[in-house]
């Protein structure tokens, strides 16, 4: 997992395992957690006077906090970040669990749509949080085939898809009447010029046209729409979010407040902020953490991210994550994205082969 730099030196085991029962009760009961509870139900074998000059410790470091209305202790940030640092490499699925997911994988198509919506609603699932999956976007997307549909005389639908599975649609007006027979020879003619070809190559094809003639002038006119395409798409960091599992993040207490998700929601919809993350995450080839505030974003201080990244670095690399509270379940969400990274990795080489 990539690393991110502590705030605190290490914990001896004792702290360290208090700190951790803190994380884990507060985790699953979203109440704040008393010395009581934790010698209790962890078997702490230590009284709750030792239990509490510890935590007193802890929230002196930074690692914990205590809302002004509890007498109960909540994890920071920081302390979320120690937790992590300690459980990352550790935190693999059961194999019973990968060959589950695999075999729905198993199931779709590659290079499809269905892909990357099974990747967001498996880890939803799992983890009873948001699953988040782009496609693998190349830095030059290269074109498998070409569609041309008559929709009036003058009127096409001009259906470009790329080998990395990606679609695009553009409307082309036709200077001349034209049949559909007419626009699926000209489909044929620009397959078989720019199948597996990238913009410059294109467009180095297109310039060879003939544009002379009525057969000639469509596909030249059609042609620059696909290059002007593949250009726009190429120009795009991430083209598309796949996301399932919202109400799961909505039920969490610290979401009662919609508004607060929505401003979570709108910041991954304009994709810019994502858009950064990938380009942090993409030569990593690892899960990577971003817990509360060491999210950039005022709105996305109160979430965190497990992503990781998947693909060909300079080929075509996209993300596969987990968003919810920080109040999540790290080891689940870094083993469930870290196993599903791996089979949209089998996607991509898939592709490349």
């Amino acid at each position: 997992m990539a690393r991110r730099n502590r705030t605190t030196g290490s914990l001896d085991q004792r702290s360290e395992s208090i700190l951790r029962a803190v994380i884990d009760e507060y985790v699953a009961t979203a109440v704040p957690v008393a010395s009581q509870a934790l010698v209790v139900r962890y078997g702490l074998a230590v009284s709750s006077a030792t239990v509490r000059n510890i935590l007193a410790d802890l929230e002196e470091s930074g690692l914990l906090t205590h809302p002004h209305t509890s007498a109960g202790r909540i994890p920071t940030d920081a302390g979320y970040r120690y937790f992590v640092e300690s459980i990352a490499d550790s935190s693999q699925l059961p194999a019973v669990e990968q060959l589950m997911i695999r075999h729905q994988f198993g199931q779709v198509q590659h290079a499809s749509e269905q892909w990357f919506r099974l990747a967001a609603t498996t880890l939803a699932a799992a983890n009873r949080s948001a699953g988040l999956a782009t496609p693998a976007k190349p830095r030059a997307a290269h074109v498998r085939r070409i569609d041309l549909v008559s929709i009036s005389e003058r009127l096409a639908s001009l259906i470009i898809v790329f080998r990395e599975g990606a679609v695009r649609q553009v409307l082309v007006t036709l200077s001349e009447p034209a049949e559909q027979e007419a626009l699926t020879r000209v489909a044929v003619i620009l397959d078989e010029l720019m199948a597996g070809r990238t913009a410059i190559d294109a467009e180095r094809a297109v310039a060879r046209i003939d544009g002379d003639g009525p057969i000639g002038s469509v596909v030249r006119r059609v042609g620059e729409r696909v290059i002007a395409a593949i250009r726009d798409y190429d120009a795009t960091v991430i083209e598309e979010v796949f996301s399932d599992g919202l109400l799961h993040v909505m039920e969490a207490p610290e979401f009662e407040r919609s508004d607060k998700l929505r401003r979570v929601f709108a910041a991954l919809e304009n994709r810019a902020y994502l858009g950064q993350l990938l380009d942090r995450v993409a030569g990593t080839g690892a899960v990577n953490v971003f817990i509360g505030a060491e999210n950039a974003p005022e709105e996305m201080r109160d979430v965190s991210l497990v992503l990781a990244p998947y693909g060909e670095p300079g080929s075509a690399v996209g993300v596969v994550g987990v968003l919810g509270p920080t109040r999540m379940a790290y080891p689940q969400a870094i083993g469930t994205v870290r196993f599903v990274s791996t089979l949209m990795n089998e996607l991509v080489q898939h592709l490349y082969a």
